[in-house]
């Protein structure tokens, strides 16, 4: 608990945990205006008065979501996370201690992992917030947290992938990697692939939570993609690649000459 209080310590008043924490602020501004420009140009065509959905709303956040900022934001974050440590020293203040270098590196995933869990929640808060003022009906709040608790669950896997590519590499690699996951993860999301590409876990479990195609299109009740059965399936694939992920990569990490 000492080793993971001191990691997360270091991301106090630091650009990377504001930027992590707060860009799902974003998400839920832009879903609200985009909701809006949805909605008056159906009353215009319509010349009748549209009731906000609190499912459109739901779409438009998740959706951007889980195939955007997932990948691309995880990305983000551990090549910040990896330049602030090689700024730092690039990890020989900590490994000249009596520390295992394998500690050293499950400290710093669930410390990524924990301000990704902050990330979720100023999601959450966000729904919440925007859509009580903005939409109509009663609000899903079951939903939300399902919905937001598990695109943080399943995305756990890629902190350790792309901390270890900007660690092994740098910073450009890893955005590289995080742009490449984005579009990977769509195309692979909806067919039956989509087991094996871990940018792919969050977008495929919005299909029957929120209802919505990784292309953002709403489906109908008939949709294959609506089988809730691959939520317990994708949960469980996650937490098995990520343990892989953090003992492989840990395994890398003390190994790997300073």
């Amino acid at each position: 608990m000492k080793s993971m209080f001191s990691e997360l310590i270091k991301y106090k008043r630091t650009f990377t945990a504001k930027l992590i924490i707060f860009i799902p602020v974003f998400f839920a501004v832009y879903s609200i205006v985009i909701n809006y420009i949805i909605e008056n140009n159906a009353q215009a065509a319509s010349n009748a008065t549209v009731a906000s959905s609190w499912n459109v709303f739901l779409a438009l956040v998740f959706n951007w979501w889980s195939f955007l900022f997932l990948p691309l934001g995880m990305g983000l974050f551990g090549g910040l996370v990896a330049l602030q440590e090689k700024k730092a020293g690039n990890y020989r203040v900590q490994r000249s201690h009596d520390i295992s270098p394998f500690k050293i590196w499950i400290n710093k995933v669930f410390g990524m992992a924990i301000i990704s869990f902050m990330s979720s929640i100023v999601l959450i808060l966000s729904i919440i917030v925007s859509g009580l003022l903005t939409e109509k009906g009663a609000m899903p709040l079951r939903q939300i947290i399902t919905a937001g608790l598990l695109c943080w669950l399943v995305s756990l896997v890629l902190i350790p992938i792309q901390l270890w590519i900007a660690t092994m590499s740098d910073f450009l690699l890893s955005i590289g990697i995080g742009i490449l996951g984005t579009f990977l993860g769509v195309m692979v999301a909806p067919t039956s692939y989509w087991i094996v590409c871990p940018w792919s876990y969050a977008t495929r479990l919005m299909c029957p939570i929120i209802g919505v195609h990784p292309n953002g299109v709403v489906l109908d009740s008939s949709n294959p993609l609506l089988d809730t059965s691959v939520i317990p399936l994708g949960i469980i694939v996650s937490i098995v690649v990520l343990t892989l992920a953090v003992c492989l990569t840990g395994f890398w990490f003390s190994r790997k000459e300073l």
